[in-house]
């Protein structure tokens, strides 16, 4: 835990000085704070000073990511080099982690190469998450339950375990309890 709130403070102190020359969505610099097995767990600063943090499961030119916020939001990305989205379109989608039932993404955005939908702040979004680490294979689907991508999650759970300490951390930074501190 001191490990992580040090990577913040250096990241939150590098965002700060380092000049504001790259695009408001680049992102600044990036710390892994964990990896197991294909998954890798980051904490990641922009030119604004914003924070996030990401447990993502990668394969050439693929990944899955699932990204925590200071305004405690989560987000998913599906990315692919093979997809050309643009800007401003969305699709109705399908996941399904193992043989469990379906989730519907509604409405997820489609962005240049990703596929980007908002958890609900709800039990419907916590138990997508706990399905995540407890998976062994999600498959993303289109609307019509045609098979898109599909990514392995051996090491989420450990994983997903790294991203709430880690959301957790920016979240108490970005709220203090103590304003001491």
């Amino acid at each position: 835990m001191k490990f992580i709130k040090s990577v913040v403070a250096a990241v939150t102190l590098a965002a700060a000085v380092v000049p504001a020359t790259i695009t408001p969505a680049a992102a600044q610099q990036s710390e892994v704070l964990f990896q197991h097995k294909h998954w890798k767990v980051e904490l990641v600063a922009w030119d604004d000073g914003t924070l996030g943090c990401v447990a993502q499961v990668e394969a050439p030119g693929e990944s899955f990511s699932i990204w925590t916020f200071q305004d405690e939001s989560v987000q998913l990305q599906f990315y692919s080099t093979a997809w050309q989205f643009g800007e401003g379109q969305s699709a109705d989608l399908q996941v399904q982690i193992d043989r469990k039932p379906l989730w519907n993404l509604t409405n997820a955005e489609l962005y240049q190469n990703s596929v980007l939908f908002t958890l609900p702040d709800s039990d419907a979004g916590v138990d997508f998450i706990v399905e995540v680490a407890a998976g062994n294979r999600l498959y993303l689907r289109d609307n019509g339950g045609k098979d898109v991508q599909n990514y392995s999650l051996s090491g989420s759970r450990a994983s997903i375990d790294a991203l709430i300490e880690c959301g957790n951390v920016i979240t108490s930074k970005s709220n203090p309890s103590n304003p001491f501190n």
